[in-house]
Parts: structure tokens; sequence; C-alpha cells
């Protein structure tokens, strides 16, 4: 059932709808919801949540105040994965962990980062698939806006 605020957003839930059935399917997915503030992207990323009631949530939310903390939010959304970290390849391993403060490296390699991160995700998600959602994304930190969009 839509709630009444979205109502008018039946072709948006629809879209959300079919997003989770591919997933479901096997496949990988990404949606960027955008537009002015107040116009009702919150409301979408709440239906999307309700309606994944068979997925692995995982929600975090862009914060001003951290914006210049490399990497927290990626951080935010990979805490509940970290316990993986012993399962990925040692380049990727180390340069998640120097990421995260875990590990001293010698170098920032930005590309193992974003390589361990979709290895962590995808190891996660071989038993229940993962929906993880991202709001206020203006306030995402550089470093994990970057590695959203390799």
């Amino acid at each position: 059932m839509v709630a009444p605020q979205l109502v008018d957003r039946l072709d948006e839930c629809r879209a959300l709808e079919r997003l989770l059935d591919t997933v479901r399917e096997g496949m990988s997915q990404t949606l960027v919801i955008r537009g002015e503030p107040g116009i009702g992207k919150t409301v979408l990323l709440d239906y999307v949540t309700v309606s994944a009631a068979d997925f692995r949530i995982e929600r975090v939310v862009g914060i001003e105040s951290e914006m210049e903390f490399g990497f927290a939010t990626l951080h935010q959304l990979l805490l509940p994965f970290l316990a993986g970290l012993d399962y990925l390849p040692q380049p990727q391993r180390d340069a998640l962990g120097s990421a995260f403060g875990l590990v001293a490296a010698d170098r920032d390699n930005r590309f193992l980062v974003a390589l361990a991160a979709l290895s962590l995700l995808a190891n996660a998600a071989i038993d229940q698939p993962i929906l993880c959602v991202i709001d206020d994304a203006q306030w995402l930190d550089r470093e994990s806006a970057e590695g959203s969009r390799r």
C-alpha cells in the first residue's frame, strides 16, 4: 500500500519496485534520486526501505560536520561489514584498513579502497541482497563521494 504522501509519486514507487525486483533476480542496481529540498526524496527512500523487507538494509546519512573527514560516510556504511575484512585480498584489506585508520600504509590508493568496499558488499550479499540507502548525499565527504561515482 502506498502512503498518502506518495499518491502523486506512483511512477517513482513503481521504478523503485522494479529496481528491487531486479536485485532479487541477482543483478546489481544503482539509483540516484535528485531534486530540490522538500520534494519528498527522503519519503521515497523510506518507501524503498519498507519495500525491501527481505533485504539487508544499511542506511546512512551524509553529515555536514563530517564532510572534512575522508571516508567518513564509507566508514558509516561499511562498519557493519568489517568482520569480512579478513576475507579480502591483502592489498584491498590494507587499503581499506588504512582509509579507516585501522592499519598504517605507505600510500593512499583510492581504487583499492573502492574495490575493497565493493568486495565487502559483494561477499555480504551472497546470502541476502543488500540495499544501501544514502540520504543527504550533498554532505558526503569528498573521498566517499568520489568512490560512489566509480
